[in-house]
């Protein structure tokens, strides 16, 4: 059944491929055409791509089908939650102006990259300080903040922004819930992030990430992960009105309890 699943997905991928590729060279081309108009000098945000409602719909189900087929394409991913998550920001952006330091994250823009971390002071942490965890996660798992992508189809400039804010702090939240980056440990981040923001692509990844798991990682994620991290995304404060950047210090345990998140049923390897 698997099998015939991913064969499926390939040949959709393949046809859908030509057509994703055709829009955003679409849309690409617009943009420098509309950047030759005096009228038009003025971006929403460095890098943003206006694209129509159809053009939109067609990057979303190509983006969808190519990021299911090969979930750490990271580029698809990003486009598909740029593409279909406009009510879900707009929900995040209310949450945040409505919290005290959600709205002075998006009056100040922090942006999590190695250009603006302290990697030496955060090394320099006590074991179990939030800071330190974040780093030992990063150098565990090989990954950097720098492999996010920016923000090039929402049009909307605060609105992008938040859905830059949510990119970023995914490894973060990595961190909080203890969760590697496997297959079954991003699958249990999709499905806390889906009860929490109610991004689309968050819950397509939730439905569709279990086909990708063996039988022994399926029965873990339903009897024991995917429950709790529901629990934990509907009953956490929102995780895009912290300001992580300014939390190194305090340890992962209290921040923890600050934003009611518990801990893993047992550590994944």
């Amino acid at each position: 059944m698997r099998k015939n699943v991913k064969i499926m997905l390939r040949r959709v991928a393949k046809s859908l491929h030509r057509v994703h590729s055709a829009v955003i060279t679409n849309a690409c081309a617009n943009r420098r055409s509309k950047l030759t108009d005096s009228r038009y000098h003025e971006e929403l945000y460095p890098g943003h791509i206006l694209t129509s409602p159809i053009q939109k719909a067609l990057l979303a189900v190509g983006s969808g089908v190519a990021a299911l087929q090969d979930p750490y394409r990271h580029d698809m991913v990003a486009v598909l939650g740029e593409t279909t998550g406009h009510l879900a920001l707009l929900n995040l952006r209310d949450r945040m102006r409505n919290d005290p330091e959600g709205y002075t994250i998006l009056t100040e823009r922090p942006r999590i990259r190695l250009s603006t971390l302290d990697l030496q002071k955060m090394a320099s942490l006590p074991e179990g300080s939030f800071g330190r965890e974040y780093l030992s996660f990063l150098d565990d798992n090989h990954v950097t903040p720098d492999s996010r992508a920016n923000v090039k189809f929402v049009d909307d400039e605060e609105l992008a922004y938040v859905m830059q804010r949510y990119r970023e702090v995914h490894d973060l939240l990595h961190t909080l819930l203890g969760m590697p980056t496997n297959m079954l440990g991003e699958v249990a981040v999709k499905w806390f992030e889906a009860a929490q923001t109610g991004l689309p692509m968050c819950a397509l990844g939730a439905l569709l990430g279990p086909l990708r798991l063996n039988a022994s990682r399926l029965q873990s994620l339903v009897t024991s992960f995917g429950p709790w991290a529901v629990r934990n995304g509907r009953q956490a404060r929102c995780v895009l009105c912290v300001f992580y950047e300014r939390r190194w210090e305090q340890s992962l345990d209290d921040l923890r309890r600050e934003l009611n998140i518990q801990p893993p049923p047992y550590m994944l390897t």
